[in-house]
């Protein structure tokens, strides 16, 4: 007769281990003799190595006694579906394992790397590391609630990089305007080129007005972000009202008397 120590040792398992299945109706606990100690037996033995071999074989404890007890056809059934479903928690785990090697890389786990490979582009541009932060923030909220439209807008934003030398000017001005303090003069020098551009974009259709009263809140979040981007943001959007422009991701309205018409 073994005590349970000896039991545990025999199995290769810990006398814990030996507790937790008494608790769980997976091992009989035995009578204690008149010390108080408990005493196992050779079957005790067998059963506890079997258990073990099927919990490091990945079978779920709650399924262990089933399978102690099965025939051969229902044990092959049982441990067909035990694989089934140890192939779907490692698929799932690789599918962690690749998503937490992407936190490493920061960006890579909330953006696509069609807008990585945009955001490199402005750093090309010399735009610096303060705006390139608002960007990425602005695509993170983009990418996940306009997922499907991603590709479209980067496409366009990359055209007009392309084709639009007043583009680089922009953005290439925006990139450094973290830095600027409120009262810098380059704010107006900025919102004169948010005005050409706009006035451009609206000449040749590129732009529609919005309503002012329908609830966005995709846009409200976007000119939160924009407004508390850097000390000058207000001052521009003020400049912008004051001309009869409203509205930054969504223009809500426009000042007719300062867009010239083709005569």
């Amino acid at each position: 007769m073994l005590t349970i120590g000896q039991l545990a040792s025999y199995a290769g398992v810990t006398v814990r281990t030996v507790r937790h299945y008494h608790q769980i109706g997976l091992l009989a606990e035995p009578e204690r003799d008149p010390s108080g100690y408990r005493s196992y037996d050779a079957a005790a033995v067998v059963r506890l190595i079997r258990i073990r071999v099927l919990a490091d074989a990945g079978v779920p404890l709650a399924r262990v006694q089933e399978l102690l007890v099965a025939g051969p056809d229902e044990f092959a059934r049982a441990i067909e579906e035990i694989d089934k479903a140890l192939s779907a928690d490692i698929r799932r785990l690789q599918s962690h394992r690749k998503r937490i090697a992407k936190l490493a890389a920061g960006d890579h786990l909330a953006l696509p790397p069609i807008v990585l490979d945009y955001l490199d582009r402005l750093r090309g541009l010399g735009v610096g590391e303060a705006y390139i932060e608002l960007e990425r923030d602005v695509w993170i909220l983009l990418a996940a609630q306009a997922p499907s439209s991603i590709d479209a807008v980067v496409a366009e934003k990359n055209r007009l990089l392309d084709e639009d030398p007043d583009m680089t000017r922009l953005y290439r001005l925006v990139g450094s305007a973290p830095d600027w303090p409120p009262d810098d003069p380059r704010v107006v020098e900025l919102a004169d080129l948010v005005e050409h551009l706009r006035i451009r974009a609206i000449q040749s259709g590129q732009v529609e007005v919005g309503d002012a009263d329908r609830a966005d809140p995709l846009t409200a979040l976007l000119d939160a972000a924009m407004t508390e981007s850097a000390p000058v943001a207000r001052q521009l959007l003020a400049i912008l009202e004051q001309r009869g422009w409203r509205g930054w991701t969504r223009l809500e309205r426009v000042p007719e008397g300062r867009i010239p018409r083709d005569r």
